[in-house]
This record gives C-alpha cells, structure tokens and sequence, in this order.
C-alpha cells in the first residue's frame, strides 16, 4: 500500500524531509542501550555533588528538593534519596530530614579523586588537543565548559590547569565581555598532533584510514566507505584553511575530526546540538547531522530521548567500551553501588507490600523478578511517587541534560 501525503507549505515539507532523514539511520540495540545505561546515574551524580559542596558535606532534603527543580524533576526528594541507601544516609534530626554520602559512597568520591589527579596530564593533553583543532588556536569557554563531563574535566578545570601550565595555554577575553573569556593556546605541541587513527596506523605499520563497523549484509554502505576511504586520510590538527568548502577533501577532514573529538570523549559519544556550538572554531557544516548520516560506518547516529546523540562505533564492543578510561571504571563502580541500593530498596518495598496483602487475605501471585534486574527498567515506586522520570513530559524534559555528564 502506498500513503501519498500532499503539503502546500514548504516549511511542513522542509520539517518532514528533515526529520524522516534524523530517523533514517537503522537501530542498533546494543548502541541503544548503551545511550541509556546511566539514566539514573546523572541524577544521583548531581546529587551527590550538591551534598559535597554543603557545610560538612550534610544537605537538608529540603535544600536538596529546591535543587531538585533544576533537574527538571517532579516528586519527592525524600523518596528518592530513600531509593538508594547504599549512596545517600538520611536521618531525621529535629524537625526535619538530613541528607549525607554514605561512607561506601565516600570511598568512591575519594578514589575519583584520586584518579583525577593522576590523569592530570591527560586532561592537559586532552585541552590542548581541542585547541591545536581549532581554526584560531582558542576556544570559548561557556562552549567547553558544556563538554568538559564528556572530556571526563574536573569543575575547577580552569582554576587546576591552566595556571599550573602556563607554558601551554592562557585565559584571555579580545573583547571585554564576560561570555568572551577564551582558552588560548600558548604553545603548538607536535608530539600531541598526532590523531588516533594515525596512532593506531602508526602501531600497526599501516597507512591511516577509517574502520567500518557494519555488518557485511549493508552492502551498499560499505561501498560507500570503500569509495570514501579510498582517498588520503586529512589529519585534523592540519590547517584546513586550504580546503574548500563542500568539497571531498574539506568532508575527510571534518570525519576526521569529528573522530578525534569523539575519541577524546569518555565514552566516545556527544550532543550533536553541542558539538554544533562549535561549527566556527573547527569548521563544521551547517548541517552536522547530515554528514554524520552518510557515515554510517564510522559514526551511530540515535534520537533516544529526543536528544540527537553520535557515537564512536569502533569505540564499543555491543553496549560496553572497548578502552575504558580511569574515570570511567570509578564512575561505573557508582552504578553499581546505586543498583545495589535500588535492589535493596525494591526488596524491602516488596516484603512490606507482601506483609499488607497478607493481612488483607488477598491471593498473591508469583513476584516479578524482572523489576529492578538493570538501571534501565522501572522500580515499583516510579509510578507511585511522581518521581518525574517516567512521565512523558517529564522524561522529555530531564533527557535534556541526559548527557551534560553523560554521559555517561
């Protein structure tokens, strides 16, 4: 059967074309679920650091409710504090309720720490990288500072780095006003010019070119990627001031480059909408998500959420990495310890439920068991306190700053 839509707007036509074409990309379920492992760790990780700048590192649930609705969440916070006691000790004092990490919790805090410190130089070397990209060796730094979770930076990044490498890179503002404030390179460094792709040419003694990561059955795709492939790699961290426009060599380059900012991520994913901020300083098109679709090989393109996100397809084995980052196995430790809490949490709710309908006389059937089996499915509590992220307008809303951590 054939559906004939007719349109006599352009601009519905226009939004047709262009949404049919961000939905065109097949799915791939494990890259899916790996887009939607940490839903509940970014909450929890904003929560956890609101306790750590308190007084004592103690919050009043209410101060931390106040919070709550900067992370476009409904419902209580006392619900949800109580939904994870392996993360967050509350007590009641008073009149009122108090919110501290759990010593366990406090243990990882210090290990991230402590990680951040050791990959000192690695954030170095990441910044300075994004700035030997960039067409006029600066970046803004309200723009950077809207991926430095993907970059894995630490919040006083600025305040860390830059004055202890003074020989690398500086703060200037050319204009004056507040939002203009740039990270400037200081020095070109041609040891760190050197892309992954070429890295990994280099350790397997072969020329630089990109990796396919589709199955043999998309036949025409990999032609493509052959055709495309077959022409010289283009280093991003060369000046692309020669390269013209819409030409083939200009796209190589911007692949190319997309694939480094990528591989600088830690989990090898990031906004569209963010890397789009930066179409000036590293010379994007217009229409990012356009060329990321025709590379369907080398870039994953997904809507989940609403959020219009790209990843790394070699940078992951199913829905797991493939080179996990420090940073990234302590922050997947807190996951863990949030699942655990979640699981003790559903326990306790279950046998409370079970001991109510027992007194009712009520016939029970056999439990789900599938309830709190991953961090992607429903508790029993969702519903029931308004927790915000399982109604729709809500989850429409609180995916929005999904991935500001990421995220994951």
């Amino acid at each position: 059967m054939v559906v004939i839509m007719h349109f006599r707007n352009p601009r519905l036509v226009q939004y047709f074309v262009r949404n049919f074409s961000l939905w065109s990309m097949k799915k791939d379920p494990y890259l899916e679920s790996a887009l939607s492992k940490n839903r509940r760790w970014i909450v929890n990780n904003q929560i956890k650091n609101i306790i750590l700048r308190c007084p004592d590192q103690v919050a009043t649930v209410r101060f931390i409710q106040k919070k709550f609705k900067t992370l476009d969440l409904q419902g209580k916070a006392l619900n949800w504090l109580k939904k994870y006691p392996c993360c967050f000790q509350v007590y009641l004092q008073g009149d009122g309720y108090y919110c501290q990490l759990t010593k366990r919790m406090m243990g990882l805090v210090e290990e991230e720490e402590s990680v951040k410190d050791m990959q000192e130089y690695v954030f170095v070397e990441r910044l300075t990288k994004l700035l030997m990209m960039s067409s006029n060796k600066r970046l803004n730094v309200v723009k950077l500072n809207e991926l430095k979770r993907n970059l894995g930076f630490p919040d006083d990044y600025l305040i860390r780095l830059v004055p202890k490498y003074s020989d690398m890179f500086q703060i200037v503002n050319y204009s004056g006003r507040r939002s203009s404030m740039e990270i400037e390179l200081v020095s070109w460094n041609p040891d760190l010019a050197v892309s992954a792709i070429e890295a990994s040419a280099h350790k397997q003694g072969t020329e630089p070119c990109f990796t396919c990561s589709l199955p043999s059955t998309w036949v025409k795709s990999w032609e493509r990627f052959h055709e495309f492939n077959a022409t010289p790699y283009i280093s991003p961290y060369l000046d692309s001031k020669g390269l013209v426009e819409g030409s083939k060599e200009m796209e190589k380059r911007t692949v190319g480059l997309v694939h480094e900012l990528l591989s600088l991520t830690l989990w090898k994913k990031a906004s569209i909408a963010k890397l789009g901020h930066f179409k000036r300083e590293f010379f994007l098109p217009e229409k990012l998500n356009v060329l990321l679709l025709k590379h369907p090989g080398i870039f994953y393109v997904s809507n989940k959420y609403q959020i219009y996100t790209v990843l790394l397809r070699e940078g992951y084995n199913g829905q797991g990495l493939v080179d996990k980052d420090p940073l990234v196995v302590v922050k997947e430790k807190f996951g863990e310890l949030m699942q655990e809490g979640l699981h003790e949490y559903n326990r306790r709710r279950h046998s409370v439920n079970l001991e109510k309908k027992k007194k009712k006389g009520m016939v029970l059937g056999r439990p789900n068991e599938g309830k709190d089996r991953s961090s992607e499915m429903s508790n029993p509590d969702d519903q029931g306190d308004r927790g915000g992220l399982f109604d729709p307008e809500e989850r429409k809303r609180f995916y929005k700053v999904l991935f500001d951590d990421g995220a994951r």
